[in-house]
């Protein structure tokens, strides 16, 4: 059995997040999401689909024909729907309800939902049949992807790996060039800090990351803190150990750049603290800031509506930690999930493997920008990586075989993870700092004792 332990009441108290203060000060944000969507609910002689909203219309559209057209073919009736299945929304504890109810779709396609979190909660069902068909068919996973760690617990898969995916590093390369800046000398986090204050001028701002609470937020600050050597825990995931040397200076890195009358002044864009997942989209399409990290959505969107900013955008690999270590790597962007007590499993699983095979995969691939990039090696083909020159930049950063853990590190994933990005403790943690409300050792301090109350109320007690 697996060795993390946590309550089941827990983890759906953690899967809806607390509402986001502005790190700053003053009132609450609100952050960006979509509306809360009551589940469609499974019936036996009716396949019930659920899916993410694609970025590119044309994708979604193709997404969900070939659903309709593979219901039509099994002569079942369709009920499909887009639904929020992010940790800020009540997603869990939805399916949780609709399993215990023996009424759940039977078929979910979703993005920011731990497979871990819906393992623990006893609402996914074993798919290891289908993964290791698929793997037949279209070629191993691939490996920067961290699939497995993620996917595969007590030897069997809870869900299927749809989507390879990375995190988009991009940087103004036309503003580099001006300066006189190599691309690949922006190794660190401060190499890119410096070039971004060399790029910034007074109608141009060369940082465009975000501390305040939000998925890009959170990953930004998660990475600082893994950058100088600090993380949640030990290797067992069981002890917290975010109150270290390291991750006091890491805060202190981090107050030192949003400080408004320091050396980094010029490079911060008007109220990028208190962006949220839209902010940083908004500001690079508009051609105001000249490095951030996001989904691939931001490449997409300049790509699709020929943005005067997309010929200028250079990709840059993930920023090694201080001490040389990398932290490439990719993930599962898009899992099929089919649910327990589901009406209609056989054929759910039919369907994945159908959402899989080429010749419905590869067109929407193609046309989405990124965001939809092949998670088995033999589904990479030559007509897909012709349809645009940084698709083998993505296959490259998908591809390496000893991938960084990501936020858990050096733990591997598990529920209680996710509970720690539900709560929003980071990015207020580090809040306190950057408005120097708390000293930097002081915020550690409080946020290390949060997550060890969080982590005990789960049932995972700390010496």
């Amino acid at each position: 059995m697996t060795d993390w332990k946590i309550s089941r009441r827990s983890l759906l108290a953690g899967s809806a997040a607390l509402g986001a203060g502005a790190l700053m000060g003053g009132p609450a944000l609100a952050q960006d999401k979509p509306p809360e969507l009551d589940l469609p609910q499974g019936a036996a002689g009716k396949l019930t689909v659920i899916h993410r909203t694609e970025y590119f219309e044309e994708a979604q559209t193709m997404f969900r024909d070939t659903v309709s057209a593979f219901a039509k073919t099994n002569n079942v009736e369709l009920d499909i729907s887009t639904t929020n299945p992010e940790s800020f929304g009540d997603f869990l504890g939805k399916m949780t309800a609709a399993v215990r109810a023996n009424n759940p779709p039977d078929f979910a396609y979703t993005t920011n939902v731990s497979v871990s979190q819906m393992h623990a909660l006893d609402i996914a069902e074993d798919v290891t049949d289908v993964v290791e068909e698929a793997i037949k068919r279209y070629g191993n996973i691939m490996p920067g992807i961290n699939a497995e760690v993620n996917g595969k617990i007590d030897g069997k898969w809870w869900s299927i790996p749809y989507i390879a995916a990375t995190t988009s590093f991009m940087v103004r390369g036309d503003k580099l060039k001006e300066k006189g800046i190599d691309p690949a000398s922006l190794k660190t986090l401060s190499d890119r800090r410096e070039a971004a204050l060399a790029m910034s001028s007074p109608d141009f701002y060369g940082w465009g990351l975000t501390p305040n609470q939000s998925g890009d937020g959170y990953g930004f600050l998660v990475a600082v803190v893994q950058a100088f050597g600090g993380h949640f825990t030990d290797e067992t995931g069981q002890i917290i150990t975010w109150n270290s040397p390291e991750t006091i200076a890491a805060y202190e890195w981090l107050a030192e750049t949003y400080d408004r009358n320091g050396k980094y002044a010029a490079a911060l864009p008007p109220g990028v603290e208190s962006w949220n997942d839209t902010g940083n989209n908004e500001a690079w399409l508009a051609g105001s800031i000249g490095y951030t990290l996001n989904a691939f959505s931001v490449y997409a969107n300049a790509k699709r509506n020929n943005n005067p900013v997309f010929p200028n955008i250079t990709l840059l690999r993930a920023p090694t930690a201080n001490n040389g270590d990398s932290r490439d790597g990719g993930f599962v962007g898009g899992w099929l999930t089919i649910f327990k007590n589901s009406q209609n499993t056989d054929l759910a699983k039919q369907l994945a493997l159908e959402m899989l095979d080429p010749k419905n995969f590869t067109p929407m691939s193609a046309i989405a920008g990124g965001l939809f990039m092949p998670a088995y090696e033999n589904l990479w083909t030559p007509e897909l990586l012709a349809a645009d020159p940084n698709y083998a930049i993505i296959k490259e950063q998908v591809s390496v075989t000893n991938p960084f853990l990501g936020e858990t590190w050096p733990a591997k994933p598990a529920p209680q993870f996710g509970a720690i990005r539900a709560q929003g403790l980071v990015e207020q943690s580090i809040g306190n700092a950057i408005a120097k409300r708390m000293s930097a050792a002081d915020a550690v301090a409080d946020a290390h004792n949060k997550l060890v109350q969080l982590f005990e109320e789960g049932g995972i007690l700390q010496p």
